[in-house]
């Protein structure tokens, strides 16, 4: 049986065909989206869980060292691996927040795939989360529909998260696929997820269209120009229906660090001085919340950036506050930060002013945050979509005559009012912003595997 699966950077999920038309399957509870996260105890116990409780063999002698490495420091550590260790979505979010310095914690493990000069074994290890996290999937969609899932297209950005071009992209669609065989899915094939996203977008056609479908994930946007409508459905071949595309490393969680920065780390330190008058640097309040960058977490949380946060705490004209970025160093809080800046950045989508408490850090530790603060925090990365829309359209050379607007972040007004400025002739469209990928990419697998 065939499935569309979309693993995305922010929320996984699944569909599959019935009666025509696109059916969500549950992925958590009555949840049809799981958040991208994934706990263990330890860094190495996601590998250990795999072989030992779900029947995964390695896929390579680089995971196969891996496992080694992974059984013998649990067994040393004295940490048994159950089947219950390792825990995704909310599930896994909710380990970390009660004990973040007793949980590896890893958010949207998709971000780093396309990653420049990854190691063997960091690409052996992302292989692992993304298994374990594929297999999860799949094993929800058999229960529920009663019987075997063996083929699946899977949904990728035009470009992943990296600056290898290429390159990056082959790294990670290496990964996706060898961890999809290794969770049981026999057969893949790959689809562009704006692409896909303009499928379920077609359904709706009655006549051909000039369509720009703007997909904001979690870790990347993804614009493309097609030519959609009756003629183009369900046919295999569709080259010549992709008139320009274009995308780039910029999605829903930069639009979270880039809140975090400016509007959290200030109440922590950042921007401040020394009693001599020096600014402080500012790479430690960056780091730490640049979640999707691996150096910089590495940077961060490594003994050397702890010495020298100790040592800023020492000399600041505000110690007290740097002293916060200490203790998000010392409790690894780096993505509760991010967090409750996303929080704050949905809830201004709804009401004009929104407050973002930090009480994990000091007890009323809170800011205000408005409209034009928000939108003072997210000037570069819109600016940064908004030259993928120009991209893609220069490379087709076309007008489009109606946007299609999607993606975790498509319900926000800053997205929506700059489309609106850089394309004002032309409609905007929405559906359904978390799901649309995930139907279009059902609508393909029903294309491809059912002849």
């Amino acid at each position: 049986m065939y499935l569309g699966f979309d693993y995305g950077t922010a929320n996984c999920s699944l569909a599959v065909m019935r009666n025509g038309m696109p059916h969500m399957l549950k992925m958590a509870g009555d949840a049809s989206l799981l958040p991208s996260m994934i706990c263990a105890p330890t860094r190495e116990g996601v590998s250990e869980w795999l072989w030992r409780h779900q029947q995964v063999a390695p896929g390579s002698d680089e995971n196969q060292a891996l496992l080694k490495r992974a059984v013998k420091s649990n067994r040393d550590e004295d940490i048994v691996i159950t089947p219950a260790s390792v825990q995704f979505g909310l599930a896994a979010l909710e380990s970390y927040m009660d004990e973040p310095d007793e949980v590896w914690f890893v958010k949207s493990p998709k971000s780093f795939l396309g990653a420049s000069g990854l190691k063997a074994q960091q690409i052996a290890l992302f292989e692992d989360l993304v298994c374990a996290m594929m297999l999860y999937a799949r094993k929800q969609a058999e229960e529920q529909l009663d019987a075997q899932v063996t083929q699946a297209v899977i949904g990728r950005p035009i470009n992943f998260q990296g600056l290898g071009g290429e390159e990056a992209n082959a790294q990670a669609t290496g990964i996706l696929s060898r961890a999809a065989r290794r969770a049981g899915f026999s057969d893949v094939v790959f689809q562009f997820e704006p692409v896909a996203a303009g499928l379920e977008f077609e359904a709706s056609l009655n006549k051909e269209q000039r369509v720009l479908v703007v997909d904001i994930g979690g870790g990347t946007t993804d614009c493309s120009l097609l030519l959609m409508g009756p003629c183009w459905r369900d046919r295999l071949d569709r080259e010549h229906s992709l008139l320009g595309h274009s995308g780039c490393r910029v999605g829903g969680n930069d639009l979270d660090i880039a809140v975090a920065f400016k509007q959290l780390m200030p109440l922590l330190g950042l921007g401040g001085k020394t009693q001599k008058g020096i600014a402080l640097p500012a790479m430690p309040w960056w780091n730490a919340v640049a979640i999707n960058d691996i150096p910089a977490q590495s940077e961060f949380y490594s003994s050397a950036c702890g010495r020298l946060l100790a040592d800023l705490v020492r000399h600041a004209c505000e110690p007290q506050k740097v002293a916060r970025l200490m203790k998000v160093w010392r409790q690894r809080l780096s993505y509760r930060l991010v967090r409750c800046a996303e929080e704050g950045k949905i809830a201004l989508s709804e009401r004009h002013c929104a407050t973002l408490r930090l009480p994990f850090i000091a007890d009323a530790l809170e800011t205000e945050m408005d409209g034009d603060a928000l939108a003072t925090a997210l000037a570069q990365p819109v600016q940064r979509i908004l030259e993928q829309v120009t991209l893609a359209l220069a490379a087709s050379r076309q007008t489009p005559d109606v946007i299609f607007l999607t993606g975790g972040s498509a319900r926000s007004p800053l997205i929506k009012q700059a489309l609106a400025a850089l394309l004002p002739q032309t409609p905007v469209a929405s559906g359904d912003d978390f799901g649309s990928v995930t139907a279009g990419l059902a609508r393909w697998a029903k294309v491809v595997f059912s002849g």
